[in-house]
């Protein structure tokens, strides 16, 4: 495979450094990885402010922040995001940028309708508050073992949420939520369907993942096929939300890589 120029985007309660494996293994092999972090996270990983998230920090302004980035760069790299950041993958492909993208178990743009009991479920310590809208929340430890490493031990959970997480703005959350109920015009987490110029885009689900479960990754996907532009569906199995750092989670990052980079 030729040299790719990459970029990444993790996602809503994650450090950028969620993607240390994956920016370890593409260096290996010889690419170019840019993993920025979320506007209000330091370049540590942590939150700039514990309490309160960075006035008005919603998709919106997440995929602004990632298309200012992209305008720096020489070169249209591969996208491929995670969660919201799989979100945000899709509406930078639907703004022009991107040579491909992967969107990883993605937060669902406008339009899509399904939304399990799980999911609601996950989402619920930030909904479930109408005051976390403007400010951060993070995880429990139970919490994040159902949410992203429900096919692992509590104590593994643990771990990884020392690791990799840290609180997460409200606002995202609210904004996909009641997408549906807001003017397409005003809903931040609209993608146009229809737009046949955007490049290829992956989309990809795990049939553990209770957040973003395979349903409602196969009807973000099903929306898409309005377009002619090039869009797939992959499906793994038995991956939970976490699948980015859980076991297996070379064959994802490989085969990721390797679709996107035959466009």
């Amino acid at each position: 495979m030729p040299a790719q120029a990459i970029l990444l985007v993790h996602g809503l309660w994650m450090t950028p450094h969620s993607w240390q494996p994956w920016i370890e293994r593409y260096v290996a092999q010889g690419h170019t990885v840019h993993a920025p972090a979320w506007p209000g996270v330091s370049e540590l990983g942590e939150p700039l402010d514990h309490d309160k998230a960075p006035a008005g920090l919603g998709v919106k302004e997440i995929a602004d922040h990632y298309e200012a980035f992209l305008r720096a760069l020489p070169e249209q790299p591969v996208i491929i995001g995670h969660s919201f950041g799989g979100l945000v993958t899709q509406i930078l492909l639907d703004r022009g940028w991107g040579r491909a993208g992967v969107a990883l178990h993605p937060g669902q743009p406008r339009g899509v309708l399904g939304l399990p009991l799980s999911a609601l479920r996950a989402a619920w310590p930030v909904l479930g508050n109408p005051a976390n809208l403007n400010r951060t929340v993070a995880l429990t430890e139970r919490q994040f073992h159902y949410v992203f490493a429900n096919t692992v031990s509590a104590e593994q959970a643990a771990r990884e949420r020392a690791t990799w997480a840290i609180p997460g703005p409200g606002r995202p959350l609210f904004q996909a939520g009641l997408a549906n109920l807001t003017p397409k015009a005003r809903a931040a987490t609209y993608v146009d369907y229809r737009n046949d110029a955007r490049s290829p885009l992956l989309l990809v689900a795990g049939t553990a993942d209770r957040i973003v479960p395979p349903s409602v990754v196969r009807e973000n996907h099903r929306r898409h096929l309005h377009s002619e532009a090039v869009t797939e569906y992959r499906e793994y199995p038995d991956r939970d939300h976490g699948t980015c750092f859980h076991e297996g989670w070379e064959q994802v990052a490989d085969e990721s890589l390797a679709w996107a980079a035959q466009w």
